[in-house]
């Protein structure tokens, strides 16, 4: 067991394609159950993953639900600081990436590591967007967009339920 500051870590055996491709060791990575703070490896189904998220962070994380456009806490956040997984603690955004988009949910121009965030084709409501998931726990956090500012012209239009934050 190894202690990360906040809480405790456990090896665990990686399953999933992109948590492999996130970690330097192919076999193994290191996972913080921020909900529970345990030493328990990743939920594996839906009844684990219920019983470590609200109900709206389930919905959004692992239904890709988007919550209400206004709602978030994080929208008026401004300090220094990491937006972290809702699902897993993975560090997602940096708060100098944040900018104001008026869209009504929490808004950056490039996620903190180029492996932390992935996207595929997004087709419900009838369009086609690109989704964002977080590359170690595969949860839905929102869409990219090609009408951000400089320097990437990319708005990651982020649900904040889907994010905690954790201030420097």
């Amino acid at each position: 067991e190894v202690k990360c500051g906040r809480m405790s870590e456990l090896t665990v055996t990686c399953k999933s394609e992109s948590l492999r491709r996130q970690h330097q060791t192919p076999e193994t990575h290191m996972y913080c159950m921020s909900k529970k703070h345990t030493t328990e490896a990743m939920p594996e189904n839906d009844d684990e993953w219920r019983d470590v998220l609200d109900e709206e962070e389930y919905q959004i994380l692992r239904e890709a639900g988007t919550e209400s456009a206004g709602t978030s806490d994080l929208l008026k956040i401004d300090d220094d600081g990491m937006f972290r997984c809702a699902g897993c603690d993975s560090e997602l955004f940096r708060s100098d990436e944040k900018f104001e988009s008026g869209t009504g949910w929490p808004s950056f121009w490039a996620p903190a590591d180029t492996a932390a965030v992935e996207t595929q084709a997004d087709r419900s409501h009838g369009r086609v967007r690109t989704e964002v998931i977080c590359s170690a726990c595969e949860g839905h956090l929102g869409h990219v967009f090609n009408d951000g500012p400089d320097p990437t012209g990319k708005r990651y239009c982020i649900n904040g339920k889907a994010l905690e934050f954790e201030e420097e």
